[in-house]
């Protein structure tokens, strides 16, 4: 399929010509959807916590006696069935993230951008350059695109922070350099931007890793070696 390449004023200077099974062959939901959730579980801060009866103030003497007064028996004040008492089941920080293989993730990378490109979600730039922080230029770039009302990533080929400055005010705008791209960061968005240089760079990355391993070559047995050695004995 052909993308129209755009320049910053939004006229069209080209187009790019890639197929999207050169990413990706198939696209696995289950395997984006994996790779969604351990994203999210690694933001969680885990800070909640909560206090048990054992931690609240209050006293520890029963509130009355245990018979004759026709209340339903009670014991004391910090009981987790009282108002202001302590929670029965009190929340504790923990860590809620967790790790996917580093293949496992870069794969669901690729099938990320591919279902992007074969939805037609991504658009191509030819550069991204400004010479100074200027956050009118990359809003009237992204309003000259048709971006300007949608969440956008932009992904150059390297990171540049002149730009990632004008940029970072921008509500709904995110930059994230290539080499810095995951399954998340994709599917977020409702649109992408690249830079030609850019899937450039992601369609190299993901040519070498379908690249087949390199077996060494074993050596080669010297048995005429060895049988010369034992005549010679």
């Amino acid at each position: 399929m052909n993308i129209a390449v755009y320049d910053m004023s939004g006229k069209q200077v080209g187009s790019y010509e890639i197929d999207p099974a050169e990413l990706a062959p198939r696209v696995s939901k289950q395997l984006l959807h994996d790779a969604v959730v351990m994203y999210q579980a690694n933001q969680r801060q885990g800070t909640q916590k909560t206090k048990t009866r054992g931690e609240v103030a209050g006293s520890t003497r029963k509130l009355y006696k245990q018979k004759g007064t026709g209340n339903a028996r009670a014991g004391a004040r910090r009981s987790g069935t009282r108002r202001g008492g302590g929670h029965i089941f009190a929340k504790r920080p923990r860590d809620f993230g967790w790790r996917m293989p580093r293949k496992a993730l870069q794969q669901a990378a690729r099938m990320a951008l591919a279902s992007r490109i074969a939805d037609d979600e991504v658009k191509l730039i030819d550069s991204l350059e400004v010479t100074a922080p200027k956050t009118a230029v990359v809003a009237g770039m992204l309003k000259k695109l048709g971006l300007g009302e949608k969440t956008v990533l932009v992904a150059p080929e390297k990171h540049d922070a002149t730009f990632w400055k004008s940029a970072r005010n921008i509500d709904g705008v995110s930059v994230s350099p290539v080499s810095e791209l995951n399954a998340w960061s994709i599917l977020r968005p409702r649109s992408i931007l690249m830079t030609r240089a850019a899937i450039d760079a992601f369609r190299a990355s993901a040519a070498a890793a379908s690249k087949p391993a390199s077996t060494a070559k074993k050596p080669a047995k010297k048995t005429a070696r060895r049988s010369a050695t034992k005549e010679a004995k």
